[in-house]
């Protein structure tokens, strides 16, 4: 096996991650991105490594074996990259994930880093709820935003709260986030003063689309029925009665506004901006829930 700089790695682990066809979009938009990610998990490089710092550095034979093994387990087994590392970032913040949980990357995370949804908050916000929470990421990052609350992570899926109570304990947040099996939100009296919600959105036509990657991943997570909007449908049946009187709810829909506005005509929400466009996370409050 040949002398190899750190740079020549990347960039020929970068080729046969595209040659392959691979589908990203789980913490890495790219092929060179994911070798990056992939390539310095293995050597035990930190993450945001200066890679001009360390361009020449030189990869020993043993170093370029074991990293190309992963390329290759990355390539033969086509699951998300956060599968094989185990870890997962969202908004900066690390997360332990597993095939247990959908791999994080929620749009709500941005609009609670950035403080989009504060001014329908208050003094009065004290109880959140994370519904369909998953390895709990956005229920840490809640009580990582706001110390004064108390936060609620619930989920249908035993497997996803033990990924999650593994990220509450990671965060040291036991005393602030309590972690609930729920179908829905049957099991959750509250009240709630926000509820944030990333459900399983995706329409039927979209789910026989899916790329391995993504069918990787728990189907319970992601199916929401031939328009994506089943679970949606019965949450806002019953959210009202879960929600203090100023409450909101945070909602992400993703690709599915068509099929949202379709089933929803009459609802009045206000769009939220983020990354991905101001068509793919709502807010709506209590009171629009109820002249619905």
């Amino acid at each position: 096996m040949s002398a190899l700089t750190l740079s020549g790695l990347i960039e020929a682990s970068s080729q046969r991650l595209a040659k392959a066809g691979l589908a990203f979009g789980h913490g890495t938009q790219s092929a060179f991105d994911e070798a990056v990610w992939l390539v310095l998990w293995r050597l035990g490089m930190p993450l945001d490594t200066d890679l001009d710092e360390v361009a020449h550095q030189a990869v020993s034979p043993e170093q370029q074996a074991a990293c190309n093994a992963l390329i290759e387990e990355r390539i033969a087994g086509r699951k998300p990259a956060a599968y094989l590392t185990r870890e997962t970032w969202l908004q900066g913040v690390s997360f332990y994930i597993d095939e247990r949980a959908i791999v994080p990357r929620s749009l709500i995370a941005e609009v609670l880093a950035d403080g989009t949804i504060d001014a329908w908050l208050g003094d009065q916000t004290r109880q959140v709820l994370d519904l369909c929470t998953g390895n709990g990421s956005l229920a840490v990052l809640a009580a990582l935003a706001w110390p004064e609350v108390q936060v609620t992570g619930a989920d249908i899926s035993d497997d996803a709260l033990a990924v999650a109570s593994i990220n509450v304990a990671r965060h040291d947040l036991q005393e602030r986030v309590t972690l609930v099996h729920s179908d829905g939100l049957s099991a959750l009296p509250g009240p709630f003063d926000l509820i944030l919600c990333n459900p399983p959105y995706v329409c039927q036509a979209s789910m026989d689309a899916l790329p391995a990657e993504y069918r990787a991943e728990p189907e319970l997570a992601l199916a929401g029925g031939t328009d994506g909007m089943d679970f949606v449908r019965q949450l806002f049946k019953d959210a009202p009665a879960r929600m203090s009187e100023h409450a909101v709810l945070v909602l992400e829909i993703g690709n599915e506004v068509a099929h949202f506005t379709a089933a929803f005509p009459g609802l009045e929400v206000a769009w939220l901006d983020t990354s991905a466009g101001d068509d793919q996370v709502l807010l709506i409050t209590r009171e629009a829930l109820l002249q619905s």
